[in-house]
């Protein structure tokens, strides 16, 4: 090994001791990793701009898998162990979930292509991060002001500060045991349909309604229910907003709080019919009236929606698309319509989920007792038990599996 001990010089007559202070080594740079030269320039590890450090390695092609890791580790600024061996999509998932839960960012949900096996939110393989990350519509002042004035004499303020107070007070996204808690709006899918086309065709192009939102076309490589509302399916399906942090950044404008002064009520000074039940109006300050609109101008904007499909056990698994699902709400004064805010549990339904959901009666209500009662497993048979044991696995419920093997051992050693 050769260890440099002076200052680093380069060829081509460049001597700067610092790669990021050289114009011309970021431009060798920039043509060898397709990154721009300010992103060269200005980067540090971290978890700033997720979405686009993502792109940057999604072309990235290593012989030993676990180089990508250890890429990733770097430019994020976190420790993963790496495991010898371990599954890609795996790993890989540890790494997103990590980034998740330090960040509380959800620009790694941002992909398309396969669902991994380790969380149905994330990818399978960090190629599915190519596409440039997606920009939302970014209006002007001027175009934010003429759009909240067009919503003062729509819009109840109650209604407003409601949504607005809820959206600031919901938890950030998280996983835990593999398992990702989304804060999101929700929008019931009322229909899904696939176009004509050969059976075998893939992927396969569905039209999709809810509500709510404008039409919409899906494209998948995954067979979906078809269904509507004359022809319902028992299986629950959603398009989905998960919510980001940066919605409620918004700027404040002096000229919005001195014209929402005078704000005149639409209906009657104290109450606002909402869905046939009268809502009491609250005193507010104009600031906080113009931050709610604000919030509600940037959510009646197109959005990149999730969908979602309800499992048997009650967890949902993402439908992955070939392309960015890209919605908008049909009335951006409809406030209600954007008040099922919710934090949703998604998982990965795999060969033994499925066992898991179909599990009898007898088993789930064993299960249950377990988490006040560990010796109640104190009579269940080698056969239940063995079933348990999968179920723990399953769900990585270490204490629940611990007391599952306890008496398992006690079983087996009965004469």
């Amino acid at each position: 090994m050769v260890v440099r001990t002076g200052p680093h010089t380069s060829t081509d007559d460049d001597e700067s001791p610092n790669h990021k202070e050289s114009i011309q080594i970021l431009h060798k740079m920039e043509d060898g990793t397709g990154i721009n030269v300010q992103a060269l320039g200005a980067s540090q590890p971290g978890m700033t701009n997720a979405r686009e450090r993502l792109q940057w390695v999604s072309t990235h092609v290593t012989a030993v898998p676990e180089d990508i890791m250890d890429s990733l580790s770097r430019i994020f600024g976190v420790y993963v162990p790496a495991i010898h061996g371990e599954n890609p999509q795996r790993a890989l998932g540890r790494l997103l979930q990590e980034i998740v839960a330090e960040s509380g960012d959800i620009a790694p949900l941002d992909w398309v292509g396969r669902s991994s096996e380790f969380n149905s939110c994330l990818p399978a393989d960090v190629a599915s991060y190519a596409a440039p990350p997606r920009v939302p519509l970014s209006l002007s002042e001027d175009e934010i002001q003429i759009a909240v004035s067009s919503l003062q004499n729509i819009v109840a303020p109650g209604l407003a500060l409601r949504l607005h107070a809820r959206l600031e007070n919901m938890s950030p996204a998280r996983f835990a045991h593999r398992r990702l808690h989304l804060p999101c709006i929700v929008f019931p899918v009322t229909a899904v349909r696939r176009q004509r086309g050969p059976a075998q065709e893939t992927p396969r192009m569905y039209d999709v309604k809810a509500d709510e939102l404008h039409d919409l076309l899906i494209t998948s490589e995954q067979a979906l229910i078809q269904f509507s509302r004359a022809r319902p399916t028992r299986q629950t399906f959603l398009l989905v907003r998960p919510l980001d942090s940066r919605l409620l950044e918004l700027p404040d404008f002096a000229n919005d709080a001195e014209s929402l002064g005078d704000w005149s009520e639409p209906e009657s000074p104290l109450y606002h019919s909402h869905g046939g039940y009268p809502v009491k109006e609250e005193p507010a300050d104009s600031e906080s009236l113009s931050r709610a609109l604000q919030l509600i101008v940037r959510l009646g904007q197109p959005f990149s929606a999730i969908l979602l499909a309800r499992q048997r056990s009650g967890v949902y698994k993402r439908i992955a698309s070939d392309h960015d699902i890209i919605v908008q709400v049909k009335d951006m004064a409809s406030v209600h319509t954007m008040m099922d805010i919710r934090t949703l549990e998604i998982f990965t339904t795999s060969a033994r989920d499925h066992k898991y959901t179909q599990m009898p009666a007898k088993l789930v209500k064993m299960r249950s007792a377990v988490d006040t009662d560990p010796a109640s497993l104190s009579k269940a048979t080698t056969k239940d038990l063995l079933e348990l044991r999968d179920v723990a696995k399953v769900h990585e419920r270490v204490v629940f599996s611990r007391h599952v093997n306890i008496w398992l051992a006690a079983a087996e050693a009965r004469p």
